[in-house]
């Protein structure tokens, strides 16, 4: 199972981007997907996850309003839309494979992990 997360870069502050995170070696029709990310420095943090059909998000209280998760599974592909991006947003954004059709915030939840998109919020 291979995971490739991509979409980062440099953005100023109110700004967006969005990430895109293609799964192989792997039907996404039955499992959750998830996103953390890992400040300079800090440990690594739940971000947002959907359910296997979509009908199910959970977000971190520090993106809702702002991030958005979707997923399309024909294309084995999960998104993350990031609006009014922040410098506290700035991090490597990971990808993950959950366990179940519903996964929640712990890292445990989540069998398969990629390798992480940069994202840097500045001006």
């Amino acid at each position: 199972v291979q995971l490739q997360a991509s979409g980062g870069g440099l953005v100023q502050p109110g700004g967006s981007l969005r990430l895109s995170c293609a799964v192989s070696g792997l039907s996404l029709d039955y499992y959750a997907i998830g996103w953390y990310r890992q400040a300079p420095g800090k440990v690594r943090e739940f971000v947002a996850s959907i359910s296997w059909r979509g009908g199910n998000t959970l977000y971190a209280d520090s993106v809702k309003g702002r991030f958005s998760i979707s997923r399309d599974n024909a294309k084995s592909t999960v998104y993350l839309q990031m609006n009014s991006l922040t410098p506290e947003d700035t991090a490597v954004y990971y990808c993950a494979v959950g366990r179940r059709p519903y996964s929640g915030k712990e890292e445990y939840d989540y069998a398969y992990w990629g390798q992480g998109t940069l994202v840097t919020v500045s001006s």
